[in-house]
C-alpha cells in the first residue's frame, strides 16, 4: 500500500456523523449497538508485493494486518468507487476508540506492505510501515 491519504466521504456531512477530532468522526453502529468511530483512506496496491492490480481487487494483506494491529475493521468498502476503473482503492475504518483511529492514521503518507524477515533460522511474514 502505498500513497495512503485521507479520504473526506461526503457521507460524512450528514447529521449521522460528528467530527470529533480532525478526519474522525463518531457515529452509531446499529450492528454492535454502540458508538463507533470512522475515518476513510485512499492507497494504491503495489502488485510487486503480490497485492492487487485495481480497485476491484483489494487484497487480503497487507490489510488484514494493519487491521490487526490498529484493532479497526473495514466498515465501508465504497463499492462504487472500488470498481476497477482506477488503481486508487477507498475503504472506511472503524474502531471502538477514537485512540485506534488516530493510531491507525499514523499510517497516512507512509509505505506499508508485507515482506519476509528471517529470526532463528526460519522465514516469517512480517507487517512493514515506512
Amino acid at each position: 500500500m502505498k500513497n495512503i491519504r485521507i479520504y473526506k466521504a461526503g457521507k460524512y456531512d450528514s447529521d449521522k456523523y460528528e467530527e470529533v477530532k480532525e478526519n474522525i468522526y463518531k457515529t452509531y453502529d446499529s450492528f454492535m449497538n454502540q458508538d463507533a468511530y470512522v475515518t476513510s483512506l485512499s492507497f494504491e496496491q503495489e502488485p510487486e508485493y503480490e497485492e492487487g492490480a485495481d480497485s476491484s481487487d483489494i487484497s487480503q494483506y497487507p490489510l488484514e494486518d494493519v487491521l490487526d494491529k490498529f484493532y479497526v475493521a473495514v466498515q465501508d468498502f465504497y463499492p462504487d468507487l472500488n470498481n476497477g476503473s482506477s488503481n486508487v482503492c477507498y475503504l472506511e475504518f472503524t474502531g471502538s476508540a477514537v485512540e485506534d483511529i488516530e493510531k491507525l492514521l499514523q499510517i497516512v503518507g507512509k509505505h506499508v506492505y508485507n515482506g519476509s524477515e528471517e529470526k532463528d533460522g526460519k522465514t516469517y511474514i512480517k507487517l512493514f510501515i515506512e
